[in-house]
């Protein structure tokens, strides 16, 4: 056997997107760009599940009604509410199929909503899971799919039974031969007080505790949900008390968004790359002493995927593109 230094040099070309928020349209394009791209690897990372239920409720004379996208939608076959569950499938919310009585018992009980809700997240997660498993496996190509501040805790378990789909969060895994990778779903705080935000210490924690296992921190892979603290990949619109925009001059007020602990990391370990998202508003890169830091931005609700093209060879990154489609 050759030593590994003799070895023929190990190029691998990344497609990393992130924040589909539950839309199907968009998942189904991820699932296809490994192969679209020529990818060795393609990472989902964070806020994979939608925000909302849109109740299809069926009326006493057979029709089913229901309130979507600002109208009142009235489907009278079968044909038409199926056509309905696949338009709110792919803008990121959950159809589900109800009658009068029992909407009746979900609007007087938040507690039955709650866990209807859970419940289709974790439903539609399992149907993604082996979606991309008969999609992609024995295709060569590796896939990575982790949560993120807005994704409840439930969905983790769909994700980690998968024999094929890598669920990579606060481990330390291997993208190829040269190129280990640390994974962070967790947020700092956010006006929206979503399932998985933190302290920044306690952010800085878990990172610390998954990057004394690398080996190789030159040729790490930061995927970090959040981005770097007061970068160009950070900005999000300022909220006021009724979280809405801040103007000034007719414009929206930006303000940084990140995680400090997630800035620091990167400082003092200096890894090859960060992954990043989160902020939807803000794509870009942003580098931080050696380190890349990447932000692909996000539009899933125009079921628009947002990707990056990242490919890496052992001496480092060697070329990388903004995708769109």
């Amino acid at each position: 056997m050759l030593a590994r230094s003799k070895c023929k040099a190990m190029n691998t070309r990344v497609f990393f997107v992130t924040d589909v928020h539950g839309s199907e349209r968009c998942f189904k394009k991820f699932m296809n760009a490994g192969k679209f791209y020529n990818a060795s690897a393609v990472m989902l990372a964070g806020d994979i599940t939608g925000k909302m239920i849109v109740p299809i409720v069926r009326q006493p004379d057979g029709t089913y009604l229901s309130s979507y996208a600002g109208s009142e939608i009235r489907s009278k076959s079968e044909a038409e509410a199926q056509d309905l569950e696949k338009s709110i499938r792919d803008s990121g919310f959950y159809p589900y199929r109800t009658d009068t009585a029992e909407m009746e018992s979900l609007e007087s009980d938040k507690k039955k909503v709650d866990q209807l809700f859970t419940r289709l997240m974790v439903e539609t997660v399992e149907r993604w899971v082996r979606m991309a498993e008969e999609r992609l496996r024995g295709t060569g190509i590796k896939c990575f799919v982790s949560p993120g501040n807005d994704d409840r805790w439930e969905v983790d378990s769909p994700l980690n039974k998968s024999d094929f789909i890598v669920n990579p969060e606060e481990k330390v895994v291997e993208v190829d031969r040269d190129h280990e990778m640390i994974t962070l779903g967790l947020t700092n705080h956010t006006p929206w007080k979503s399932p998985r935000e933190f302290d920044e210490d306690v952010l800085a924690e878990r990172i610390e505790k998954m990057a004394v296992g690398v080996t190789n921190m030159r040729n790490c892979i930061f995927n970090l949900h959040c981005p770097p603290y007061g970068t160009v990949i950070d900005p999000a619109p300022k909220l006021d008390e009724t979280l809405k925009p801040v103007l000034s001059g007719g414009q929206v007020v930006m303000t940084p968004a990140g995680s400090t602990a997630v800035r620091d990391s990167i400082k003092k370990h200096q890894p090859l790359v960060g992954l990043h998202g989160h902020i939807h508003e803000s794509k870009g890169v942003a580098t931080i002493g050696r380190t890349k830091c990447f932000n692909p931005g996000s539009e899933y609700g125009e079921g628009v995927l947002r990707g990056l093209l990242l490919d890496l060879s052992e001496k480092g990154i060697k070329s990388y593109l903004f995708t769109s489609g």
